[in-house]
């Protein structure tokens, strides 16, 4: 480990280096640990001509372990992006599932795995909303982050809906769904319709949003003409979808060539 790895400022490591007593001229010295710093800078960022913070922070990524598929973890990695957060993907295949030795280490035997430094979180809601407490999305006070939770808990009632279609009722039940959805859609628009910000609480985006716009993302595949009866929901999907970052991360190889659900229905 480098000494500015290890939290002394630039100055001092080229300082503390000259009392080392090494062959190198004070001038060499600090070349090279500027050099150094530059290079293990541009690794961790991919940038090809960085600045040189005052601070450099060396944490190190969220770790996500999950199957080849957006799943129940597209709003999660839309927060990160738009937060401009790092993620490790630990991919797995189904064969190695099949396996049995992760999905023993599993606390209830399924994934996603998320994993936050020493933190280890199943469940992906719980991930959401921890996210959300890290990074500002939920809310600014406690009557806020309470009708956040209400909102995620109604998306996650359509997706539990969304998930029984495409893994059980797909090939016989999508005509009657996609005729019922906007049943579903409706409290959704009621919300946003007197929304002044455009989101589903207060005047920020919350995780709620993240995973209500993943879901809608979702429900446009499945149903084409699904948020045409629906002006506020629309809106809100593309002002989402707008976002710089989110929109990097949209029109991503890597995250486009993913399967929406693991049995390659939606």
């Amino acid at each position: 480990m480098t000494h500015w790895q290890s939290g002394m400022s630039f100055v001092a490591a080229t300082q503390f280096a000259c009392k080392e007593g090494a062959c190198m001229t004070h001038q060499k010295k600090r070349q090279v640990l500027y050099k150094e710093r530059r290079a293990s800078f541009c690794a961790l960022h991919c940038l090809k001509q960085p600045s040189l913070p005052t601070l450099f922070c060396t944490m190190a990524p969220y770790t996500l372990t999950y199957f080849p598929v957006k799943g129940r973890c597209g709003a999660l990695k839309m927060m990160l992006a738009d937060n401009g957060q790092q993620l490790k993907e630990n991919v797995v295949s189904i064969e190695e599932w099949m396996k049995g030795d992760l999905k023993g280490s599993c606390l209830f035997g399924q994934l996603p795995k998320f994993e936050d430094g020493d933190l280890v979180l199943y469940q992906s809601n719980a991930m959401l909303r921890h996210l959300g407490r890290k990074h500002g999305a939920y809310g600014k006070k406690d009557c806020e982050a309470s009708l956040i939770d209400m909102m995620n808990d109604s998306v996650e009632d359509l997706r539990l809906k969304y998930i029984k279609l495409i893994y059980q009722e797909y090939e016989t039940g999508k005509e009657a769904y996609c005729k019922d959805l906007p049943n579903h859609l409706k409290p959704f628009e009621s919300i946003l319709s007197k929304s002044k910000s455009g989101f589903l609480v207060g005047d920020q985006i919350s995780f709620a949003d993240y995973n209500l716009f993943d879901l809608l993302l979702n429900h446009k595949v499945l149903c084409s003409a699904s948020l045409d009866s629906f002006p506020a929901l629309k809106s809100y999907v593309d002002k989402i979808a707008a976002r710089p970052k989110i929109k990097a991360l949209l029109e991503c190889e890597n995250f486009k060539k993913l399967p929406i659900n693991g049995n390659g229905k939606q």
